[in-house]
């Protein structure tokens, strides 16, 4: 084993200890994806979801969540995946995004829940790089689990903070 080598596991590794953990995978399309558990509040069926003029096109809308508004946002549109017609196990995750000092509670529409993996370090791999033309900072790692890869999701970062800016003032007037 060369030096190039040893540096490359060591960073590996560090990237597996630090992401190393319970996930919530999901499916969008073909691709499986992970939620850090502890950024889920919960999962609810699809409901009704009103449409919010003037927002962005990846935002649902929003959903009356036990008294509080909530906005709703489409990862197949975020994510520029081809849309598809809601189904019976389209749902949506409730996540705690933090964005500066503040946490904003957030719908996530999604395809299918799949299940919650404990994901250890060694399984673990840092995100890949495809060049500066495509941002991947929204990607905390990728998780391999039974021959497959799991996108690990770092749900902070999937808006900017401008945008996740723009869902708060949705909400809120």
């Amino acid at each position: 084993m060369d030096a190039t080598t040893t540096v490359g596991n060591a960073t590996e590794n560090a990237v597996g200890q630090r992401l190393a953990g319970k996930y919530l995978t999901f499916r969008l399309a073909a691709e499986e994806y992970g939620l850090e558990i502890l950024k889920v509040q919960e999962i609810i069926q699809l409901q009704s979801i009103t449409r919010v003029p003037r927002t962005p096109s990846y935002v649902r809308g929003v959903i009356n969540l036990r008294g509080k508004v909530i906005p709703v946002v489409d990862l197949r549109s975020k994510f520029n995946i081809e849309p598809t017609e809601d189904t019976e196990k389209t749902c949506i995750i409730v996540v705690q995004i933090r964005t500066g000092e503040t946490l904003l509670v957030t719908g996530i529409l999604i395809d299918e829940v799949r299940e919650v993996l404990d994901i250890q370090a060694e399984n673990i791999e840092d995100a890949p790089t495809f060049g500066a033309s495509v941002e991947t900072e929204f990607i905390l790692g990728m998780g391999k689990v039974n021959g497959q890869v799991k996108i690990l999701l770092d749900i902070d970062r999937v808006l900017t903070d401008s945008e996740a800016s723009s869902l708060r003032a949705a909400t809120i007037g």
